[in-house]
This record gives structure tokens, sequence and C-alpha cells, in this order.
């Protein structure tokens, strides 16, 4: 009698042991796959990072590639006035390294009075350039030849203090090329002139010498 109860004793302490071991055993597999699910979400939650930079660095330097191509690649322009014998006398806005025959074309053309020749028409154009075009008679009248006209330095008969070449500014009276290069200097410096008068400002041409000249040149 008392080896059966033995016998049972023993049988119910080992069937507890297993039924520890079966249970611990299936809460250390449930933990390890939780282990594993929370790797596995945290190594996706890092790659959909990593992703999301990489789209948002590439979408920024799209964005600087654009904003430097249309830096470098962007129509600069400029504003001319043509008139004379043009057949739509006004103001047109062209691209900086636009040539004079293009805005000549802009103002619809020379008139069939026109003398075109007596224009340069392949220089380049420069911001608030006036162009004018004269007409045979008025080229005639004045014994221009070929880029003497308004093209850059005069308008209708005056030398344009702002646009006139060297050679068109040594056309005036007492003008000659020391001042003339002055005057150009003086330009580049401190731009355009606002008033005929500041012609006196520049060293060599005083009242004497504007006096002389200030019919004969505008701005």
């Amino acid at each position: 009698m008392q080896g059966r109860q033995k016998k049972i004793s023993i049988l119910h302490t080992f069937g507890r042991t297993l039924a520890m071991t079966v249970f611990f055993f299936l809460i250390g597999c449930a933990a390890g796959g939780t282990q594993e699910t929370g790797l596995k979400e945290l190594t996706l939650s890092e790659e959909e990072q990593n992703s999301e930079k990489e789209s948002d660095e590439g979408q920024s330097g799209e964005k600087q590639e654009e904003a430097s191509g249309g830096k470098e690649n962007g129509n600069e322009t400029v504003f001319v006035y043509v008139c004379g014998a043009v057949e739509a006398p006004g103001v047109y806005e062209l691209q900086a390294d636009a040539r004079v025959f293009e805005a000549i074309r802009a103002a619809g053309g020379v008139t069939p009075e026109a003398a075109p020749d007596r224009v340069n028409q392949a220089e380049v154009v420069t911001d608030g350039e006036q162009i004018y075009v004269p007409t045979a008679g008025e080229a005639q009248a004045q014994g221009l030849g070929v880029g003497e006209t308004g093209a850059k330095g005069t308008d209708n008969g005056k030398i344009n203090i702002n646009t006139a070449s060297e050679e068109e500014l040594m056309t005036l009276t007492g003008i000659g090329e020391a001042k003339a290069s002055a005057i150009l200097k003086y330009r580049e410096e401190h731009g355009r002139f606002e008033r005929i008068e500041e012609l006196m400002e520049i060293e060599g041409i005083k009242e004497g010498v504007f006096g002389k000249i200030k019919d004969d040149i505008t701005i």
C-alpha cells in the first residue's frame, strides 16, 4: 500500500514538473516571438525613416538643381527704345545679348524712307539704350556714315551722352580723344547722366566747353 502511494506521489511530482516545463517553454517562445516582432518593427521603422530622408534629400537636391539651372539659364533682359524710321516706335524688351537688328525687327522693321545702312545693326544693345534709325534724307543732310547715327549715340541729330561712343563724342566741338575717354570713364563709374550739366563734373569740361556743346547733346 505504501509503495503504491509512493509511486502515485512520484507521478504527481513528475507531472507537475513536466507541466511547469511546458508552461515556461511556451512563455519563452511567446516572449521570443514578441522580441523578434519588436526587432522587425524597429528595423522596418528605421528603413522607412532612412527612405523618407533619402527622398527628402533627393527632392531638395532636385529643387537646388532647378534653382541653379534656372539661374544659369535664366533669361536676362534689357529694355531699349527704338525710334525714328521704324514701323512701330516704342520700348521693347530683348535678350541681354540681342543685336540692334533684333531691336529694329521687334519694332516692325524699317519704313520705306529709312536708311538702315546708316545704323550698325550688328552691335549689341545695352539696357536703357535709344536706337534711332534715320531717314535717307536725314542721313544725307547730316553726312552720316555707318554707325554714326542714333544706333547708340544720336537722338534727332543730337549726341546722346549716355550712349554715344568715343568717336561720336569726339564729333562735338571742343571734345577730343582725352575728354571723350573721360566721359566714357565717368559713365562707367557713375552710371547714366541724369542732366547734361553733369558733364561739367568731369575734369577738363568746364562752362566754356559745356557752353559750346550744350545745344548739341542730350540724355
